[in-house]
């Protein structure tokens, strides 16, 4: 059948990226569901700075890619053996698709999945294949889903199926942005209730963190960022304070708002700096929690005394440590509830052919998190 794909043949194209136009809509070819597999008609798909990560290649990936990774959609068809869903289902892709057999998996961290990183890794699905052709070219998955499409084969390992009554639209978040951000709180943090915490990088994962950890009920939540916009829409969020962490005494700051330091810092930027700066605010005791994905070449260094001096940790959170299964129906449950606002992190509802100009709005800082509307 035919599909439209949001094709990406050559990394590092220079910026504006309205004029260098990196992506190139296009119709494709889209084989049938093989064993396992989905057809998804997409409903709606976010960007998100993984995918921009893939563009201006700081993570590499094998091309040509048709790329997306965070959506929601229809099931229309189903290849064999399918047994988790049907035609007519709605579901939330995933972009860790769990084999359930590896030691990650068996230790119940499907987002560790030794299996689904490498299928990933190749530009396949789990089960090995590659299902989209563009003018006689094989073109590689991207994480398993290729979401910026009009339709998608997915492994029914990259899907999980929501109620119906849950916003179909909205529901594309929970797939990255809710996963990673509300997860990195909860499940690698667990933070709890009178706690105190900061958020340090407010884009769409990170807007999301700070949602979770108002869920959570924490006693004082301070929202870091340069963007001064970004700070002011922490606070209309429910941020207690917000921060600009290039100022001088910006770590003075924070301790003066919660002496000590704060009980938990989770730094969603993807920058050292602001992983340094996450660590060096918790309390003596405290954790630091990063979820952000800096280029693979970049180090970072502190004071190895303070590990057991201080009793500090600094964990690392892929995909907030999540167990699709169970979290994305749970925090679909809390966002209808409106526990997690999440709808109030949509700032721009785009189409298909205005992904362009979509990404040079996310590279530009712009925005929290955009929709492509199918």
């Amino acid at each position: 059948m035919k599909t439209k794909i949001a094709l990406l043949r050559e990394m590092g194209l220079p910026r504006p990226y309205t004029d260098s136009k990196p992506i190139e809509i296009v119709e494709a070819e889209l084989s049938p569901p093989a064993n396992g597999e989905l057809l998804v008609k997409l409903v709606a798909a976010g960007l998100c700075h993984s995918d921009l990560s893939v563009i201006n290649a700081n993570r590499p990936r094998v091309m040509p890619m048709a790329l997306g990774h965070e959506a929601s959609g229809i099931v229309e068809a189903v290849g064999p053996n399918v047994t988790r869903f049907q035609p007519g289902d709605h579901v939330v892709m995933v972009f860790i698709p769990s084999c359930g057999h590896c030691i990650p998996c068996a230790e119940g961290r499907p987002a560790l999945c030794e299996p689904g990183a490498a299928a990933s890794g190749k530009g396949e699905l789990l089960g090995g294949t590659k299902h989209i052709q563009y003018k006689c070219e094989e073109v590689n998955h991207h994480l398993g889903v290729s979401a910026f499409s009009t339709h998608a084969i997915v492994a029914q390992e990259s899907c999980v199926k929501i109620d119906k009554s849950v916003p179909l639209e909205t529901a594309a978040v929970l797939g990255c942005a809710v996963l990673t951000g509300v997860g990195a709180v909860l499940n690698s943090g667990q933070l709890q209730a009178g706690q105190t915490c900061a958020i340090i990088g407010l884009g769409g994962v990170g807007l999301a963190a700070l949602l979770g950890a108002l869920a959570a009920g924490a006693q004082t939540v301070i929202a870091v960022d340069i963007s001064e916009e970004k700070r002011q829409f922490a606070l209309e969020l429910g941020a207690d304070y917000a921060i600009d962490p290039s100022a001088p005494d910006a770590i003075e700051q924070v301790r003066r708002l919660v002496p000590g330091g704060v009980d938990l810092a989770v730094e969603l930027a993807g920058a050292v700096p602001a992983l340094k700066f996450a660590y060096d605010i918790i309390k003596r005791g405290g954790q630091a929690v990063t979820g952000g994905l800096p280029h693979p070449k970049a180090e970072i260094s502190f004071p190895a005394v303070s590990l057991a001096a201080e009793e500090k940790t600094l964990k690392g959170s892929y995909v907030g440590s999540c167990v699709p299964l169970r979290d994305i129906p749970r925090f679909a449950s809390m966002m209808v509830k409106k526990q997690l606002p999440v709808e109030k992190l949509i700032t721009h509802r785009i189409k298909l052919e205005d992904i362009n100009e979509g990404f040079e709005r996310l590279a530009n800082g712009e925005g929290i998190r955009q929709l492509i509307i199918f």
